[in-house]
């Protein structure tokens, strides 16, 4: 075994505006994901549910390897390609995960990403987001016509580029390392649109258990306007992972090389796409 002791909350709320919860989550060791379904009634929580299935049977194991994730990406591709296939308006999903997996003989976060939910860590003081949006508004902040504190007001924000059920739509993956005492947010986009990066750092610092805080944030989006779907996991690694330096306040680590976020090669699939860090 690991010895990688993690504690996870989870909450998903329809919001104040939707009728339907459109969005499905997984928060089981060492799985960890957010879907965001897309297709309307009868389509889009379908297509959710179809992507937390294409990763349940990772639950509970210690021993996954990066391309297990991989192929259950693929599977979760084809599923939701069932789902639209069946319904006149299609459907589609996006994609959050964090999956510990086994990496040259070591445990490491596997990050995939497609869509725009989105990974964050907190470590100390620092906030970062693990992934990149596949959306419209990413592509306007990455050519510099718009700024980051834009995107959840511009027009057209919840155009994505990429979505689950698409095979022209391949995931992001990067390496992340465990570190004991970071915390990470995996959240659809009815959460981050609610909540600008300062509402969410000060979310995640406030103490409470990972419970707590993934209830805590998704009644702030709430308070907001709640104007889509809401969910949230939240996973506070407690040890077993890299040892933080004696300044982690700082949002320091043992080594800068141990600290790397890294996109990596999976299967032929490769991240080149450059996160956006805070601190």
């Amino acid at each position: 075994m690991s010895g990688i002791v993690v504690m996870a909350g989870a909450r998903s709320d329809v919001g104040r505006v939707r009728k339907l919860n459109e969005d499905a989550v997984l928060a089981q060791y060492p799985v960890f994901l957010v879907a965001d379904g897309m297709g309307g009634h009868a389509a889009g929580d379908l297509a959710s549910a179809a992507v937390v299935d294409a990763f349940r049977h990772l639950v509970g194991r210690d021993d996954v390897q990066p391309e297990e994730v991989v192929t259950a990406v693929e599977s979760a591709h084809a599923a939701v390609s069932q789902v639209a296939g069946r319904h006149a308006r299609g459907a589609g999903s996006t994609l959050a995960a964090l999956v510990a997996v086994v990496q040259n003989g070591s445990h490491a976060w596997l990050v995939v990403n497609i869509g725009d939910s989105r990974v964050y860590r907190l470590v100390g003081s620092s906030l970062e987001q693990l992934t990149v949006d596949h959306s419209v508004v990413q592509e306007l902040v990455d050519a510099g016509k718009i700024s980051r504190s834009e995107m959840s007001t511009y027009p057209g924000r919840n155009v994505i580029t990429r979505a689950v059920g698409d095979s022209q739509s391949p995931a992001d993956y990067w390496l992340s390392p465990i570190v004991t005492g970071e915390r990470l947010l995996l959240c659809s986009d009815g959460l981050s649109n609610d909540l600008s990066d300062e509402a969410v750092l000060a979310g995640l610092s406030l103490g409470g258990s990972a419970e707590q805080t993934a209830y805590a944030l998704v009644d702030q989006a709430l308070a907001r306007g709640g104007r889509d779907n809401i969910s949230a996991v939240v996973v506070d690694v407690r040890s077993g992972g890299l040892a933080p330096r004696a300044d982690e306040v700082t949002g320091g680590f043992a080594t800068s090389e141990q600290a790397a976020v890294q996109p990596i090669e999976v299967d032929t699939i490769t991240s080149r796409r450059e996160r956006p860090i805070r601190g």
